[in-house]
């Protein structure tokens, strides 16, 4: 138990929920979760599915007809044939980070992964005792890896690769023509891939999106990693899928008989809604984040000693606060304390992530602007005084 993490968001939500209960006013910038209701077509499918009975046990694998949906949507969104026995269902998303982890992972194997990044993935690795190496994201490169790094730290050891894109905590999004190569140094060795899709459908481009299944040699060594979570809005409803080469989808449901016995039966008929309803509740979501993004990256920038990328996807603005000459997670505290802003010391996604502050704007656009309005109010205390001349 000493090995394994905990996801710091939920920590920093707890102070500033204390402070609130205390009268403090407080701006919540720190969870990574759409303040959007759940589309009422999704609600009210579920609420079918507990009035038809669908309260009782299920598959450990998924609904069989929850399964084919998905096979037919990666098909659609990937471009990558795949069918319902490739397809585990799970409570949320983060199961096909544990489960394959537990299934494939022993000590001593290495596992390359971005830093920063979703600190789960760290914490399990180290859980199993095997060998976190960490990929750092640097800003200069738009949070992407360098190749060359990458191939200096692929070894005989190296068991699996984490991939996340758009990326959790900096927004970034991995060009296809990196990720062709990433696949061409991989497509002969003996890797697993995890790749962490789960904001696929918040980029803020007409491209396409791109997963690293589709290449050549790809999809039999490639777990995508999906759910509902972010897309529809629906965090509380525990329903995420993976989408990997049967023997692996086979450990998955053992240790879903093992851990859960099932997903949920009337949440995985909503999910049916969900990807076979309409979509136009996606895109005006995905509509009104970039225009939160585009206010509160602005703000940000205004900010002295701020200095923020504008992000490709998810729902995250990484802040440069290096010039502000504090530690970061000491102006995260402040900022809470001081500032009534509650957001995320990027050190909280590991050693790269110092020096940063995540800002999650999945927040009302007055919330938003009033958060820069309150660290532009603060921000004289750090910011250097002028030099007069």
């Amino acid at each position: 138990m000493s090995r394994i993490g905990v996801e710091s968001a939920f920590d920093v939500m707890v102070r500033a929920r204390a402070l609130e209960a205390q009268g403090k006013s407080m701006i919540h910038l720190e969870i990574g979760e759409p303040d959007f209701a759940t589309p009422p077509h999704i609600v009210e499918a579920a609420k079918q599915a507990l009035d038809q009975g669908w309260t009782h046990y299920g598959p450990s694998q998924g609904l069989p007809e929850l399964r084919q949906v998905i096979a037919q949507e990666i098909f659609r969104t990937r471009g990558v044939k795949v069918g319902p026995e490739h397809v585990c269902v799970v409570p949320g998303g983060k199961p096909i980070i544990f489960f394959p982890m537990i299934a494939l992972l022993e000590p001593g194997d290495e596992v390359i992964y971005p830093n920063p990044g979703f600190p789960i993935y760290e914490s399990m690795i180290r859980f199993l005792g095997a060998v976190p190496v960490p990929m750092p994201l640097e800003e200069k490169r738009g949070f992407c890896f360098d190749l060359n790094l990458f191939r200096e730290r692929l070894t005989d050891k190296t068991k699996m690769v984490v991939l996340n894109y758009p990326h959790n905590p900096t927004g970034g999004v991995i060009p296809a023509e990196d990720l062709r190569e990433i696949a061409a140094i991989l497509q002969d060795r003996d890797v697993i891939v995890l790749a962490d899709e789960i904001y696929s459908a918040i980029r803020y481009t007409d491209e396409p999106f791109v997963s690293i299944a589709s290449f050549p040699g790809m999809l039999e060594k490639t777990i995508i990693l999906d759910g509902f979570s972010k897309t529809y809005a629906m965090t509380g409803w525990r329903l995420g899928y993976g989408v990997m080469p049967t023997f692996l989808a086979e450990a998955v449901t053992k240790l879903m008989v093992n851990s859960n016995s099932c997903t949920a039966s009337f949440t995985q008929r909503a999910g049916i809604a969900a990807i076979t309803g309409p979509q136009d509740c996606v895109t005006a979501m995905v509509a009104e984040l970039r225009r939160r993004r585009d206010a509160i990256c602005k703000g940000l920038n205004e900010i002295p000693e701020f200095s923020c990328l504008l992000p490709g996807g998810a729902f995250y603005a990484m802040a440069n606060v290096t010039g502000t000459g504090m530690d970061s997670k000491e102006l995260a505290d402040y900022l809470m304390y001081e500032g009534g802003v509650s957001c995320l010391d990027g050190g909280c996604f590991g050693e790269y992530g110092k020096g940063y502050l995540r800002f999650s704007y999945a927040n009302s656009m007055e919330n938003l602007m009033e958060a820069v309005a309150r660290i532009k109010k603060v921000s004289p205390r750090w910011a250097p005084v002028p030099v007069e001349r």
